[in-house]
């Protein structure tokens, strides 16, 4: 075989960097969906969103993107353990799972998941599931042709392949088996807390706040934990979410209501985390496109934004520093607001009906709930016709709570209208991994809880860019914990952060 080409890298890069320039392009004409683009526009955009994932996909399948990752390979030079040998190795995953994939296929997906989106926010709005039924019908067919075309081990089910989709190596066995006791511990402290007669109030949070306020208030959060406005921003969607669409643009939304303002704060500094992560990543011209400027996985971006939300904004240093600036941005309700008062209500643990209002201890039983259904309807096990029955029974089961209406039960989540099936399990792992973080960061950063309580942010953002933002997809998640805590994953770090934290708020 003749020795490949010195230049075959730099080229190889350089046409990933198109695909990634072009994907950018399309990820921007979606968050435009998601937040200004005018209703009339969603056919528009659909065919818009249709013909972007074609192009993107010829792109990331060209064959020369091959021909040059078997001559990157087959160079002695780039073997190895290096950075560029583990970017190689990504480079070939990405490739051989894009090119099982026909376009056709890639173009309808992301047409349906447009349409399929602005169906799923008029039945959310209506709480009518019947109408948002047939196109998850469709959503679901071809999620099971996507994963028939990545296929699956022998030993495993259609739900892996497009589990490793966003979790790379990880199985629904190997979740199934980390859910299961985790679900057990988690329902056990649960009926402790409801137990307790020492239970936080929640006047603190039944304070009316105009949404301008909890506006500059988030802002002000953002700005002081070290989101670079300048490379970024802050806007209102149906749906919370991030997107970092390229370098120097990390998009963040947010959603506000007058009552219990911490849903929009918490939410804002949940997306703020996957924006630090974004900001944090090796996006240089140089690594732009290539899996060096990409995160590891879901499971290790969701370890960065529930960390900033619950590890730091639940914690009591935090607000030691945020509540001088609640009380300014406003103002009267926050007038004679004390620490042990907004601390304790901001971990009140009550089952609830939305994910993503949900206290620390039951948010990862609404995982599950998910995590059990889109398995079933994946498999054909559950028909979409049952779903709001299922999910409703399992409410009951899990969290002892009746859902009142679709729009606050299987309506509430926007990702299956996108065909995100595989995705939900990813939430739960990112807590898990930020507890085992959480553990090892107090562990080198011995003032942390001082700085924090300071508004020095900069040494928990520092270490964060260190050890998980610099090193893009290095290392798989399950390596990149051990290299940084010593041990394999674990629940017990996040089980002793909540043990801890709400034993002592509830006075266990």
């Amino acid at each position: 075989m003749p020795k490949p080409a010195p230049a075959a890298y730099p080229e190889l890069c350089s046409l990933l960097r198109e695909a990634a320039t072009l994907n950018a392009v399309g990820s921007l004409v979606s968050w435009d969906q998601e937040t200004y683009m005018p209703p009339a526009a969603a056919a528009a955009r659909a065919e818009q969103s249709s013909l972007l994932a074609r192009l993107v996909h010829e792109r990331r399948t060209n064959p020369r993107v091959g021909e040059l990752i078997g001559a990157c390979e087959n160079d002695a030079s780039l073997n190895g353990d290096g950075a560029v040998a583990r970017s190689l190795r990504e480079m070939r995953r990405d490739y051989d799972l894009a090119t099982k994939l026909p376009g056709s296929l890639v173009a309808e997906l992301a047409k349906v998941g447009s349409q399929a989106q602005e169906v799923w926010k008029k039945a959310r709005a209506d709480s009518d599931f019947a109408a948002f039924a047939p196109w998850l019908e469709r959503m679901m067919a071809l999620s099971r042709r996507k994963a028939e075309c990545y296929g699956w081990p022998r030993e495993g089910e259609i739900y892996d392949a497009l589990l490793d989709e966003y979790e790379p190596g990880m199985t629904s066995r190997q979740v199934g088996a980390i859910f299961t006791p985790l679900r057990t511990r988690l329902t056990d402290l649960l009926g402790r807390l409801m137990a307790s007669r020492n239970k936080p109030g929640d006047a603190p949070l039944k304070a009316k706040i105009p949404q301008e306020a909890q506006h500059r208030f988030g802002l002000t959060v953002l700005k002081a934990l070290g989101f670079d406005l300048d490379a970024g921003r802050l806007d209102v969607t149906t749906h919370p979410f991030c997107s970092g669409l390229a370098p120097g643009d990390t998009r963040l939304t947010t959603r506000y209501r007058d009552e219990k303002f911490t849903d929009a704060l918490f939410g804002t500094m949940h997306e703020m985390g996957h924006g630090l992560y974004e900001q944090g990543l090796p996006k240089t011209p140089e690594h732009f496109g290539t899996p060096l400027a990409d995160a590891i996985s879901l499971g290790i971006h969701e370890s960065q934004s529930r960390m900033w939300e619950n590890f730091v904004g639940r914690g009591k240093p935090f607000w030691r520093w945020a509540l001088p600036h609640a009380r300014k941005a406003f103002g009267r309700p926050f007038a004679t607001m004390t620490l042990d008062r907004i601390y304790r209500a901001v971990n009140i643990v009550t089952p609830s009906l939305i994910r993503v209002e949900a206290d620390e201890c039951t948010y990862n039983l609404h995982i599950m709930v998910r995590f059990e259904l889109e398995r079933a309807l994946l498999s054909g096990g559950l028909k979409v016709k049952d779903l709001p029955g299922e999910w409703n029974r399992r409410y009951k089961e899990y969290l002892h709570i009746k859902i009142p209406d679709d729009r606050r039960g299987c309506l509430q989540d926007v990702h299956w209208s996108f065909g995100l099936v595989g995705y939900f399990p990813t939430y739960t792992l990112g807590n898990l991994y930020a507890g085992q973080f959480w553990e090892k960061i107090r562990r080198d950063l011995k003032d942390l809880d001082t700085d924090l309580a300071r508004g020095r942010f900069d040494g928990l953002k520092g270490w964060l860019n260190r050890h998980i933002h610099a090193h893009g997809k290095r290392y798989r998640a399950g390596e990149l914990c051990e290299r940084v805590t010593g041990r394999p994953l674990s629940a017990d770090p996040l089980l002793r952060h909540l043990e801890t934290k709400l034993g002592e708020v509830y006075g266990l």
